[in-house]
């Protein structure tokens, strides 16, 4: 068998796998920029929203930073994967850009 992944045939968000007279291209984890195989624990640099802890990228829980990120009045913040975003609170409903009483 030669190793194909010597090469790198892959794209830079993809990781190879070679196999028995062949290979395969594999997608990186969300977590990763650029990899060296399957998970968060192989990505070369973490992706924005991610930081590396115990040898892994995780999510960076934007919501319980030090600093508000969702700073307009009346409003809450919703970590999501890799990011966060900012809800009207309950009883608001966005209002060009404002969260006024529903």
């Amino acid at each position: 068998d030669v190793d194909e992944c010597a090469a790198s045939p892959c794209k830079d968000h993809q990781y190879c796998l070679n196999t028995d007279g062949s290979f395969s291209c594999k997608a990186c984890d969300a977590s990763c920029v650029g990899c060296t195989g399957e998970g968060s624990e192989k990505c070369k640099t973490c992706a924005s929203g991610y930081a590396k802890e115990d040898e892994k990228c995780t999510d960076i829980d934007e919501c319980n930073l030090p600093e508000k990120v969702c700073t307009k009045e009346n409003q809450d913040c919703v970590n999501t994967s890799g990011s966060y975003k900012c809800v009207c609170s309950e009883g608001f409903e966005d209002k060009d850009g404002t969260c006024v009483q529903t």
